[in-house]
């Protein structure tokens, strides 16, 4: 099956997921909301973001391991995949054992995070969390099993798996919160589902691929492990960076303001994920696509898709960032809940403008990973992630809660500005001049559509309800993209898109 149609597949399924996932995402939070206080809220919230930074001991492991599986599953070379995998599958057991013990070792500290728990004891408090790690170390034990499907470009596998135990999960913990308003079986019932989906994936994927039981597995040459360990080495250095750069937020909040404040932004970032997430499926499923065009065709090639996809990351982005920007507030507090839970402007709008810088980063690291480009830039992630502490920690002491999201977008614009140079240079031999002309270019029409949308908000929406709404939905898609294609519409990239739209719709008559 081909990049371009294995692709599609992924997308398809992507969507179906990731709509799916918001419709009941959106039912269960509300619940939530409505069932239990909002302090429990900001503590769902804050665990999950301490055991994201708890996952730093993968420390790159997967994406290492991935990208030398492509050449060997191009090949259909069983023994090296075998090989490879079962590196991949001792070092996650490590991972798990590691991040238990760790995990253990945080829990007398939590009492000292959280300094406003109100009438939550400690107890209670330790309990939750030894439920959120359990839920991630378990994690560990199934996850090596989704590379080498991921490598083959059967990306969908995964999503629909997790697509399946979402569903039953949250429909089973509205019933459990319902009937018994208790966080406690609410956070049991999501850690025994989540068990049973991962017996299932290690049996279903034991059947998939039962070469990879068998036991007799070659060693890799020390070279093929040498580099293994090289690039592992080099994501070391991203996880750290990522983590202190996207996972501390919550904490420093929590810290200088209140827990209650994690949630509150929360609701407004869930949306923004779910969102993005939409956009994410398209770029992530063709990262594998990437890495078989790096090992199969020629640097100009890889360089004009590149450029396409890159293009449509900026587009889609964007539309995101101007909506989001227009319109979520009003929907947060107008159509869903009410005005005690509004997050200034000044806060969105700089949550905003990392999300649409996050569309180049999405495209530059899905290349890097792609290619194997690891090394060069290993020490941006770290001073990114120091950037992004002081920052936070200084700005939320002197302008609130916008200092928080200072340290995110101006750490984040350190890689908009470092890796394009990388990529271009390492890649395709070339200057990155264009991208930055091209970046100038895409953030003018965006800045336009915005202005030009604010008055006619003003005017429409004087009342929030869904009519309204609704048509400033379509305002915003008509203007948006109306701009997007009257000023882009002679590109290369443009034009490849829309010869494959029309490719794609030819097919379907």
């Amino acid at each position: 099956m081909g990049r371009v149609r294995q692709a599609g597949k992924n997308i398809l399924f992507g969507y179906i997921s990731n709509f799916t996932i918001l419709l009941i995402g959106l039912l269960q939070r509300t619940v939530f909301i409505l069932v239990l206080d909002r302090t429990l809220l900001g503590v769902n919230s804050l665990y999950t973001d301490i055991l994201s930074m708890l996952s730093l001991a993968e420390l790159g492991i997967g994406s290492a391991l991935n990208y030398s599986l492509y050449k060997p599953v191009a090949n259909e070379d069983q023994e090296k995949i075998k090989s490879y995998m079962r590196l991949y599958k001792k070092a996650y057991l490590a991972i798990a054992g590691v991040i238990a013990v760790i995990g253990l070792a945080l829990t007398p500290f939590l009492p000292h995070l959280l300094k406003d728990s109100g009438q939550i004891a400690v107890r209670d408090l330790t309990i939750y969390y030894l439920i959120f790690l359990f839920n991630t170390v378990s994690t560990y034990f199934v996850a090596y099993k989704y590379s080498l499907s991921n490598a083959q470009q059967r990306n969908y596998i995964q999503t629909n798996i997790a697509t399946i135990t979402k569903i039953a999960t949250v429909f089973a913990q509205i019933v459990i919160l319902l009937l018994t308003r208790n966080f406690l079986l609410y956070l049991l019932t999501q850690a025994v589902v989540e068990l049973v989906q991962k017996i299932f994936v290690s049996i279903y994927f034991n059947r998939l691929y039962p070469y990879l039981r068998e036991r007799d597995v070659k060693k890799l040459e020390p070279e093929e492990t040498r580099i293994v360990v090289t690039k592992t080495k080099a994501l070391m250095f991203h996880k750290i960076g990522d983590v202190a750069r996207l996972s501390t937020d919550s904490i420093i909040i929590t810290y200088f303001m209140n827990v209650v404040w994690v949630g509150i932004v929360g609701n407004y970032t869930m949306i923004i994920t779910y969102a993005a997430n939409f956009i994410s499926v398209i770029f992530n499923s063709v990262i594998s696509g990437f890495g078989n065009l790096v090992a199969t065709e020629s640097r100009e090639k890889q360089y004009a898709m590149f450029r396409v996809y890159r293009f449509f990351a900026c587009w889609l982005y964007g539309f995101a960032a101007v909506g989001f920007w227009l319109l979520l507030t009003p929907l947060v507090t107008g159509l869903w809940l009410d005005e005690s839970w509004r997050l200034g402007q000044t806060v969105l709008t700089l949550i905003l403008i990392d999300l649409y810088f996050k569309g180049g980063r999405v495209v530059l690291v899905n290349f890097k990973i792609a290619a194997g480009v690891f090394e060069q830039d290993k020490y941006l992630a770290l001073i990114q992630g120091a950037v992004n502490l002081v920052l936070s920690i200084v700005g939320i002491q002197y302008i609130g809660l916008a200092g928080v999201y200072v340290g995110t977008v101006v750490s984040g614009l350190m890689a908009n500005l470092i890796q394009p140079v990388i990529v271009y240079r390492d890649c395709f031999g070339k200057s990155a001049w264009p991208y930055f002309r091209d970046a100038l270019k895409y953030i003018a029409v965006i800045v336009g559509v915005v202005l030009a949308m604010i008055p006619v908000k003003e005017v429409l929406m004087q009342r929030v309800d869904p009519f309204t709404f609704a048509g400033m939905i379509l305002l915003i898609t008509a203007a948006y993209n109306t701009a997007f294609f009257l000023f882009f519409r002679k590109t290369e990239e443009f034009r490849y898109l829309w010869k494959l739209v029309r490719q794609r719709a030819g097919k379907r008559r």
